[in-house]
């Protein structure tokens, strides 16, 4: 089995190092080894359960998702989201690095590790997973979004599937991701002590809230990238 791994090294105020490195699962984008053995009761799957969420609690004890929480949370807790650190990112081809705050920082792992978790409303986004962009802004998120989305496209058409280029399937996936972000805000209010956990996720919802609008307006935006095309 081909694995990948993406390294999260943070310098903290105190100037002490914290090293999170990620493995998946090259081909499917499958998060491995991150869930810990013993997991607190927050991560129960009928403990805020999404309202849409397939799974069934008499199958499966876990929320996904909030299990592959747990290890990530304990790096950030006794931070408050506004401080600020020294945030490397660190893949095979390249390293990015800047300076960022710890609510910025969260809200990009959670990035990676929401899609690759094993919750089936986030899975759309592994192919985002894999080519992963962290600290992107709103702009860039939307552009990869519906790129993504239009490529995701493109194979259903050559599975002879039906094809959807307004792009109302991705927002529906949007909108299932803000029932998504506000059952989790409610298991990392029980989990934390600090506000960086929630405050981290907030910061994703924005994109989930702007990309139903981003859409219909943004994306008109970004026409003009594309004279060559239309021009042929």
């Amino acid at each position: 089995m081909d694995s990948l791994t993406i390294t999260y090294q943070m310098t903290l105020p105190d100037s002490s190092t914290v090293v999170y490195p990620m493995e998946f699962e090259e081909r499917s984008m499958t998060l491995l080894n991150n869930i810990p053995r013993s997991l607190p009761a927050w991560t129960a799957l009928p403990f805020q359960q999404c309202s849409h969420c397939p799974l069934d609690p008499g199958q499966q004890l876990n929320c996904p998702l909030a299990a592959n929480l747990v290890n990530i949370i304990v790096h950030f807790d006794k931070l408050m989201s506004f401080e600020r650190i020294f945030l490397e990112v660190l893949t095979e081809r390249r390293t990015i690095s800047r300076e960022a705050t710890v609510q910025e920082a969260f809200s990009a792992i959670m990035g990676i590790v929401i899609p690759t978790s094993g919750c089936p409303h986030t899975s759309y986004f592994r192919p985002m997973a894999r080519f992963h962009l962290p600290l992107a802004d709103t702009a860039e998120t939307i552009y990869r979004a519906a790129s993504m989305y239009l490529l995701g496209q493109y194979f259903c058409k050559k599975a002879g599937k039906q094809v959807d280029l307004e792009l109302e399937g991705l927002k529906q996936i949007y909108h299932n991701m803000q029932i998504l972000n506000g059952a989790i805000a409610e298991r990392l209010r029980a989990a934390s002590k600090t506000d960086s956990s929630v405050n981290a996720l907030v910061l994703l919802d924005m994109f989930a809230l702007a990309l139903p609008f981003a859409v219909e307006e943004s994306l008109e935006e970004l026409q003009h990238l594309f004279a060559a095309y239309l021009n042929h």
